[in-house]
């Protein structure tokens, strides 16, 4: 059995996600949507890869990391994508209210494209073409999409006009200036009627940083296999969801996401899985199959884990249910691996009042649990007297077996999770 210190070490640089975000603004001047950009670094300047990859980074990123109001607020948000989301290879697992799918200018566009492309726009999807050229290919997409963005920096004027005319054939489109570098292109484009504006003379890229903690590879193929069963048990994927922190934190933003509109709360991972469904978590999971490209420091995840399942333990004694205890025993533990306040890790997230307030203020017996198995934990890596200890909740030895319990589980979990590895 290996030694529980209980105290969190700093993450990882490695584990920190990058997201840029655009504004582009309408013909008065205002902010009305942003482009999410993939970047490597928070020095970057350009996206450093343009491949399902980044493009699965970044909707993770967008919509279980950060949270998608927190980067675009009420505003629209334009998503590049590649084939592979177009054609249905990749999963997009998100309604159609919440971006705006932009189709790049190196997509090769044939039968599967435009198929792919009338499904998403039939089942409520928003289109945008990248950098339209006439010529170039991708006219058979011009009836599908609702905004169609020009490059104002490398096409030269009658470029330009050339592929407003053409879009202006269409009248449901809105056209939108991009790589807008000077006064005069800037100029050009009101001149020309463009409705959108967007580039480096009006706002450059703004990079929004997090710490991510990426869910174990294995669980999530556990949890694919056991979600693309005939007969998926809820209680199952609950379970699994609940043996991995991060996966945990992620669904319950991305339920944040999908619920908007949806006055529903939630207290327990099982609330979570119901609230997303069986589908929508299937989708999540494929898409961080591709977008996690580094692995959890193992050491992290058994001490939020084991924080987790300890408040569980010690639950029972305190007239509280073990899920909602266990649930706030993780979120506990991430704010303190990330070292934020309590408040900033729940914002946004679609949690039950009484879970946010034990949380955020520490009251009633819930608080008391979390906080007593805090205390325990982050003390020192000897086991304390006894006596010295909260016990609002149990008994010194009780507390002292839970944390046994806690440890025992956590390690059998993880041991299991890396016996194939």
């Amino acid at each position: 059995m290996r030694e529980h210190t209980g105290a969190f070490r700093g993450p990882d640089t490695d584990h920190v996600v990058h997201v840029a975000r655009q504004p582009i603004y309408d013909r008065d001047g205002i902010m009305v949507a942003g482009e999410l950009l993939f970047r490597a670094r928070t020095t970057a300047t350009g996206a450093d890869r343009s491949d399902s990859v980044a493009t699965a980074r970044v909707l993770v990123a967008a919509f279980t990391e950060f949270g998608i109001r927190e980067l675009t607020g009420d505003r629209l948000c334009f998503v590049n994508l590649t084939r592979d989301f177009l054609t249905g290879r990749l999963p997009l697992p998100f309604d159609g209210s919440q971006a705006v799918l932009e189709i790049l200018e190196s997509t090769t566009v044939d039968d599967e494209v435009v198929d792919g492309v009338t499904a998403l726009v039939e089942q409520g999807y928003t289109v945008a073409l990248d950098d339209f050229v006439p010529g170039g290919g991708h006219e058979p997409l011009l009836p599908l999409a609702t905004y169609v963005k020009i490059d104002m920096l490398h096409a030269s004027e009658p470029e330009v006009r050339a592929a407003v005319a053409e879009c202006r054939r269409f009248g449901h489109l809105r056209l939108v200036a991009e790589r807008l570098e000077t006064p005069d292109a800037l100029r050009l484009a009101f001149t020309l009627g463009f409705e959108l504006f967007q580039g480096n003379i009006l706002g450059r890229p703004h990079i929004n940083s997090t710490v991510t903690l990426a869910p174990a590879r294995l669980t999530r193929l556990r949890m694919l296999q056991a979600l693309t069963a005939e007969d998926a048990d809820i209680d199952e994927i609950a379970a699994l969801v609940a043996e991995d922190a991060a996966l945990t934190l992620r669904l319950l933003r991305a339920t944040n996401s999908a619920a908007l509109g949806l006055n529903r709360t939630v207290s327990s991972v099982r609330d979570t899985v119901v609230v997303l469904g069986l589908d929508r978590i299937r989708q999540w999971v494929t898409l961080m199959l591709v977008a996690d490209l580094t692995e959890a420091d193992p050491e992290q995840l058994s001490d939020v884990l084991v924080r987790a399942r300890f408040s569980q333990f010690l639950a029972g004694a305190a007239g509280v249910p073990g899920d909602v205890a266990y649930i706030g025993g993780l979120l506990s533990a991430l704010a303190d691996l990330y070292d934020e306040p309590a408040n900033r890790m729940v914002h946004g997230l679609p949690l039950d009042p009484v879970l946010v307030d034990a949380l955020t203020t520490g009251r009633g017996p819930l608080g008391d649990v979390l906080a007593t198995a805090r205390a325990y934990m982050t003390q020192s890596a000897e086991m304390p007297p006894a006596g010295s200890l909260p016990t609002q909740t149990t008994g010194t030895e009780d507390m002292v077996m839970a944390y046994l319990s806690a440890v025992r589980s956590t390690n059998a979990t993880l041991a299991e999770l890396t016996a194939d590895v």
